[in-house]
């Protein structure tokens, strides 16, 4: 590749990351506020939500994994999974090998309301969906590949570097 090619190649995903740092943000914050209005029950908080959400990726998680995948303290963690176990939607397991560790699960009652927020989701958006073109219809159902390797190599990123600021 010429040095001309790989600047014009350069300029094209730099184009691209700032496209999407512009748009999945804003994307994102729609569909919560959407999601929002249609929940029976009061949205959690942030960091709440967080962590409920990778514990559901990452059965068995320990405390300590977690703390560095969302780049929090331990501490804050731990107070994040009393809260949510007292709230009836996270478990913990102690570790048989180590009764100082314990392995996070989610409960049924928190399976049951991430499928029904995902059902809410799909239903914002299918509306505006069926309102684009078959062209940017295609285009997204292509996209969703890439989208799920990209996310995918930038948490891979995330732990191979480790945390920046775990005070976050």
């Amino acid at each position: 590749m010429t040095g001309s090619s790989e600047a014009r190649e350069s300029r094209g995903v730099d184009q691209v990351a700032v496209g999407l740092v512009a748009c999945l943000p804003a994307l994102n914050r729609q569909l919560k506020q959407l999601i929002d209005r249609e929940l029976p029950y009061p949205k959690l908080p942030e960091r709440q939500l967080a962590l409920l959400q990778y514990v559901a990726e990452h059965d068995g998680a320990t405390v300590h994994r977690a703390a560095d995948a969302l780049r929090m303290m331990p501490n804050n963690v731990s107070a994040l999974v009393t809260r949510l176990t007292e709230a009836g939607l996270l478990e913990r397991h102690q570790d048989d090998a180590d009764k100082r560790v314990a392995h996070l699960c989610v409960t049924a009652l928190a399976r049951q309301r991430i499928g029904e927020v995902e059902k809410i989701a799909a239903a914002q958006l299918a509306p505006a969906l069926r309102h684009l073109t078959d062209g940017d219809l295609d285009a997204l159902g292509s996209a969703l590949g890439a989208l799920g390797a990209l996310t995918r190599r930038l948490r891979d990123e995330s732990v191979r570097t480790g945390p920046s600021d775990r005070s976050r």
